[in-house]
């Protein structure tokens, strides 16, 4: 009896896990995500899809010191490429989701952000995501330094671009480095950086649980339904597969 309590109790167990997808997300990515998460619960009730949101830099350290995440939605493509190659995750489920789009923006309206302005140190605190652990704030940097902004102006760093975006929201930057699906909506004034100017921010995914539930989960992120919303939310979709 005792026995087939203990199989009864285990197999609900396995059911429980299943039906719970935990998502490791890029701080950027993460509105347009409970969007897709949203969607998808629509069409399957009984899962849980739980968000855990940070650097890039950062949750690629969690997922290597075991972090229990079933999908990792990286901002560039190096991480998940370097997690499949050290063999954590699905090595073949790597795959370009999206390619995203830097901006410098302000709340405050009819402020000039433009090239010159920058190189004239008119715009200042500036604030940018760190860019040893997020894409967006390597894209940043590399901006700043082509444009030889003058060394006076004062840089504010954040974790990622959730907290860079919270500083020009705020008022303690003058404005900041962030996705342009941050503030896509949002009043205010915005330089839309031409792509050419920094490096592609090549947004990549990786499966880290092989579960036919988070295989499922992982492939809908990649439908037509899920690059519709991906691209409503200011991404280019064309590089992704």
């Amino acid at each position: 009896m005792r026995l087939l309590l203990f199989v009864l109790l285990s197999c609900l167990s396995l059911v429980a896990n299943a039906s719970r997808i935990q998502v490791a997300v890029a701080a950027n990515f993460a509105q347009p995500l409970r969007e897709l998460v949203a969607n998808y619960q629509q069409l399957h009730p009984d899962i849980d899809i739980a968000l855990t949101v940070a650097s890039t830099g950062k949750l690629a350290a969690q997922i290597r010191q075991g972090a229990p995440y079933d999908v990792f939605l990286a901002a560039d493509a190096r991480r998940p490429r370097e997690l499949a190659e050290e063999e954590i995750g699905v090595s073949d489920s790597v795959k370009s989701y999206a390619r995203g789009v830097l901006v410098l923006w302000s709340p405050q309206a009819d402020l000039n952000l433009t090239p010159e302005s920058l190189r004239d140190g008119e715009i200042e605190p500036l604030a940018l995501a760190n860019p040893r652990t997020a894409p967006y704030g390597l894209a940043a940097r590399y901006v700043i330094d082509e444009l030889d902004i003058p060394a006076s102006v004062q840089l504010v760093q954040a974790e990622n671009v959730g907290q860079s975006f919270h500083f020009a929201h705020s008022g303690g930057a003058a404005a900041a480095f962030v996705a342009y699906s941050q503030v896509r909506e949002l009043s205010g004034s915005l330089w839309q950086i031409p792509e050419n100017d920094y490096p592609a921010i090549l947004q990549q995914a990786i499966q880290l649980n092989p579960s036919p539930a988070v295989s499922r989960f992982y492939q809908y992120l990649f439908s037509k339904e899920g690059r519709e919303v991906i691209q409503r939310h200011g991404y280019r979709v064309a590089d992704a597969q």
